[in-house]
Formats: structure tokens, sequence, C-alpha cells
């Protein structure tokens, strides 16, 4: 499972109440970018993804991240979201400063 150091973004967060992505997604979008490992993701395949969110916070809706951080590794490994079929998400919640987000690509 890949880690990444980065607070899970909410949607509220990404998009300010509008369709147009905040100064905070499109840093989220870089900052990921950069921090992604290189990896191989077939397109046009159904896939499955398998999330872990540490929020530092117990009120963080888990659902809430899932948007985001779904569009920056589709944006990274080329691979269109609407293949992902299935998908298995984890909340854990940990220290200020801890957060992060793990994930599993699967071809199904």
């Amino acid at each position: 499972m890949v880690e990444i150091k980065i607070k899970p973004l909410s949607a509220n967060e990404a998009f300010n109440g509008t369709k147009v992505k905040s100064a905070k997604y499109r840093n989220f979008q870089n900052t990921m970018l950069f921090l992604l490992p290189m990896m191989n993701i077939p397109n046009k395949k159904p896939l499955k993804v398998t999330y872990e969110f540490g929020f530092s916070n117990l009120q963080s809706d888990i659902d809430n991240a899932i948007k985001q951080t779904t569009d920056v590794l589709s944006k990274k490994y080329g691979f269109n979201d609407m293949y992902v079929m299935e998908m298995n998400v984890k909340k854990f919640v940990v220290k200020k400063g801890s957060e992060y987000i793990k994930f599993d690509i699967y071809i199904l």
C-alpha cells in the first residue's frame, strides 16, 4: 500500500462551495503529484481502489476526501476514474500533523 504524508482535503476546502478549484486544492494536487511514486496503471480496465485516510479530526467525513484524491491519482497515472468499479475506504484518527493518505489500485 502506498502512503503519502499529506492531510486529506475535503470537498468544501477543494471548491469553496463552487466548481472552481480553490488555491488550497491546487496546492494539494501539486503536492500529491510530486509525492506520488511512479506506477503503471492501465487505462480502460476495471479498477478497485483501496483508501486509508488518517484524519486529525474525528468530525472529518470519511467520504469527503475520496473525490479529490481519486482525481489526482487519475491525473498522475493516466486512467479515467469512470473505470473505478469498487472502493474500500477506511478512516483513522491520528494526531494533528500526522495526517496521511494510503492507497492501492488493483485491476479487477
